[in-house]
């Protein structure tokens, strides 16, 4: 099972960007789905989840301006990210919950990581 990260760049404050997330390889299931990120020099945060059956969380700095989605026939979690503010910047990781085959446990599985860097 590979996850498979994409969409970040360089965007000026205030723009959007669309992060994309796509599993791949045996998958009997996906569970909860989750967008992490990291700044230099600090510990990796959550910043969004997604159920299964679509519920949302959110970290509260990016409530309001983040919206994580999922495309289950895609195997696929998407963030969509407006209004950025620098301080957004930071490597993003896919995670998710997948169970290769049906006589298995779910296990995490996380992506490569994205750059999003956004300033003027």
């Amino acid at each position: 099972v590979q996850l498979q990260a994409s969409g970040g760049g360089l965007v000026q404050p205030g723009g959007s960007l669309r992060l994309s997330c796509a599993a791949s390889g045996s998958i009997f299931s996906i569970n909860a789905m989750r967008w992490y990120r990291q700044a230099p020099g600090k510990q990796r945060e959550l910043v969004a989840f997604i159920s299964s059956g679509g519920i949302t969380d959110y970290l509260n700095s990016v409530k309001g301006r983040f919206t994580i989605s999922r495309d289950n026939d895609k195997n696929t979690v998407y963030l969509q990210m407006n209004s950025l503010k620098p301080e957004d910047t930071a490597v993003y990781y896919c995670n998710a919950d997948i169970r290769p085959r049906i006589m298995t446990m779910a296990s995490a599985y996380w992506g490569q990581g994205t750059l999003v860097t956004v300033s003027s």
